[in-house]
């Protein structure tokens, strides 16, 4: 579970995040300049603020990973989704961080 003011721990990738993933992928698409043949969700942390801060791990194809970092908004606005960050040329083996 995630503490007030810091990150979980890394946890496997869920439905839950998938479902995230799925909907802001043409976001993250726009982000990157290009299109994801694959944007399979992997890992991810969480940061409980007023909503959650997602951190994702993300496999785009081949060797190619990005992070993303998706807000999703208190059930009294509605649980909406933002992408507010994207880190491309990520591997398999770097680490999840707060960005």
């Amino acid at each position: 579970m995630p503490l007030c003011g810091g990150t979980s721990e890394v946890q496997q990738a869920n439905d839950e995040v998938q479902r995230i993933c799925d909907e802001v992928k043409p976001h993250a698409e726009e982000k990157a300049g290009k299109k994801f043949e694959v944007f399979t969700a992997k890992s991810y942390k969480s940061h409980l603020v007023a909503g959650t801060n997602y951190f994702i791990k993300v496999h785009v194809g081949g060797d190619e990973f990005v992070h993303l970092r998706v807000y999703k908004m208190l059930p009294y606005a509605g649980e909406k989704l933002e992408l507010h960050g994207l880190q491309t040329s990520k591997a398999h083996h770097d680490p999840i961080e707060y960005f």
